[in-house]
């Protein structure tokens, strides 16, 4: 994955098509990309079905954008987040976009902050039409991103006993973090394993060995929404190695326990 940090991203949210769930975890995954200079959303504020958003737009402040419809069957907020994503661009203050919505209709958008030199980050649901998702430079489901609540478990603990005057030990209730891997939400089919050999072969020196790090940049510019949490890892080499056709190299690098890895197709 190639992580930019010092990016400033202008962060556009349609309320209207995705949901409010885990804003908060939506977020730290922008902040892996860059820094949010600009956090605004859209929808028709006056509608029940926007609700949800109104609790957890103070706590990350995000700005809140009114745009009435005018006619029924028709987005009027698709235009609003269109026009300001235009004026933002042309303020020169932002480095790249990122766009929350599983609306195809921003894909003439996406392309066309590409084109004026931005990087575009796309975040939706699974649903989320092909189209938007290629024309985005990177894009991610949220579905990933959902985060495992805590759940209360019992454990062991010493709990005094006060009648008999010592402690004994008592199953008590108390929350627990799962540490399980990312519930997957698609499958290592065979033209996933063709991307990532392909790839491999595109950046293989003399002897097949291609450096983790080149091709963790490559994949997602062949596939914009590829990333292996997708498949239920939390990393790449998880993911790598899970491949039959694949063989991985962990080359010590004298640097303390820092290693180099590389990866190569049988």
């Amino acid at each position: 994955m190639e992580t930019v940090v010092d990016l400033r991203l202008a962060v556009l949210i349609d309320a209207d098509n995705v949901p409010y769930a885990n804003v908060r975890g939506m977020l730290e995954e922008i902040a892996k990309y860059g820094t949010p200079t600009f956090k605004r959303i859209y929808a028709d504020w006056t509608k029940p079905t926007v609700a949800g958003w109104k609790t957890v737009l103070l706590e990350n402040a995000i700005t809140p954008i009114q745009q009435y419809s005018y006619t029924t069957g028709k987005n009027a907020t698709d235009s609003a987040m269109i026009i300001d994503a235009m004026d933002i661009l042309y303020t020169g203050r932002v480095d790249g976009f990122c766009i929350v919505s599983s609306d195809s209709d921003f894909t003439r958008l996406a392309t066309r902050l590409r084109e004026a030199g931005m990087k575009v980050f796309g975040i939706g649901e699974k649903k989320t039409p092909t189209p938007f998702i290629s024309a985005c430079n990177k894009f991610i489901y949220l579905e990933i991103l959902k985060k495992n609540e805590e759940i209360p478990t019992l454990v062991p603990a010493a709990v005094k006993n006060r009648s008999r005057k010592k402690t004994v030990t008592k199953p008590v209730e108390v929350p627990v973090k799962p540490t399980k891997e990312p519930e997957a939400i698609g499958k290592v089919n065979a033209d996933v394993i063709k991307m990532i050999t392909d790839s491999i072969n595109d950046l293989a020196d003399e002897f097949g060995w291609a450096f983790l790090g080149e091709l963790g940049n490559l994949l997602p510019k062949k596939q914009a929404d590829f990333d292996p949490r997708n498949y239920g890892f939390k990393k790449l080499v998880p993911l790598l190695k899970n491949i039959e056709q694949l063989e991985i190299d962990e080359r010590e690098t004298g640097k303390g326990n820092f290693k180099l890895v590389y990866v190569r197709v049988k």
